[in-house]
């Protein structure tokens, strides 16, 4: 964990299956419902945690919400925090969907010290230098080097995609139709009028379907670009810090519960990688967390890092 391995990538599976029981609900979506799919050898498939979901749920691993801050191992990683017309506990870089990317960060008195740190001028023809970027998020919000990042409002050519990135599928499904009610005790009945206000306003029974399904196996992948992370030609430590990050995420997101929903309730059953093949081992949290502190520390002490670690950025509503 002191370097990262020589290779493009490392893919890692982990097998899960339901905590209880055989069923499970994946990801529903208003206007399609599950994401559900077929190979060419005809396995049916359902798509039960996306890549911008399983993004979000790792990004959860770096908050403690019991003590609203950061967990003792990332203890001086730096993010931004929103100051949203006096109120500095509204929102962070670590929460927002987009990041840096905010809105709330994008129209803050921050902007200016982001777009200065880039060093990007609008008026020069030249192209943004993505090196200082890089150098601008390691010192400001790390946690976009692992999650990927899009700056189009300052420069359209500031963006690049996710160093960590994850999926959970489900093989050869089967579907599982059941219903219920939501009983008014008080007033049972309504019309069956499609303009019946009372039945709008919510009164009245109201049956309901839903879908689930059983499957063969349920896995999570993921991928951490190596590659990628070691393009951004920041110092050691950083490398040492982005991978040693990527891991606590992925185990913090695997160890920690795995409830995605009330009725996707997961346990993981085993973990290996599966590339590169030549021996890498599972690291352990404790480990993880030794490397993330040394690596914090290295940088801090050498200037890489914004001090004090949270930026505070200014907003008005």
């Amino acid at each position: 964990m002191t370097a990262l391995p020589d290779s493009p990538k490392v893919l890692i599976h982990a097998s899960l299956r339901p905590a209880q029981g055989h069923r499970f609900q994946p990801t529903g979506f208003p206007d399609i419902g599950a994401g559900r799919y077929t190979l060419p050898n005809g396995t049916e498939m359902v798509l039960v945690e996306s890549e911008q979901s399983v993004a979000n749920r790792l990004e959860a691993t770096c908050w403690d919400e019991s003590a609203a801050g950061l967990p003792d191992a990332l203890t001086g990683m730096p993010y931004v925090q929103v100051d949203i017309d006096g109120d500095p506990a509204v929102t962070t870089s670590l929460h927002e969907a987009h990041r840096l990317n905010s809105v709330y960060i994008e129209k803050s008195d921050f902007r200016p010290k982001l777009v200065e740190a880039i060093g990007y001028d609008k008026k020069s023809k030249r192209p943004p230098n993505l090196k200082a970027l890089y150098k601008a998020l390691l010192k400001y919000d790390p946690n976009s080097l692992v999650h990927g990042c899009f700056l189009e409002s300052i420069a359209g050519q500031l963006r690049f995609a996710r160093s960590l990135s994850g999926f959970i599928e489900a093989t050869n499904i089967g579907s599982v139709h059941f219903g219920g009610v939501k009983n008014d005790h008080v007033s049972p009945s309504t019309s069956e009028s499609a303009d019946d206000k009372k039945a709008k306003d919510g009164y009245g029974n109201v049956p309901f379907h839903r879908e689930a399904f059983t499957a063969e196996s349920l896995d999570a992948y993921f991928n951490i670009d190596l590659q990628q992370i070691r393009s951004f030609a920041l110092p050691e430590p950083a490398n040492e810090f982005l991978y040693a990050l990527c891991w606590y995420k992925i185990l913090g997101f695997l160890e920690g519960g795995l409830r995605l929903r009330t009725a996707c309730d997961l346990d993981l059953v085993e973990l290996r990688v599966t590339r590169p093949d030549n021996g890498i081992e599972i690291p352990s949290r404790t480990h993880l967390e030794e490397t993330l502190k040394t690596s914090l520390a290295s940088l801090e002490k050498d200037g890489h890092l914004a001090s004090p670690s949270t930026t505070i950025a200014k907003y008005t509503a």
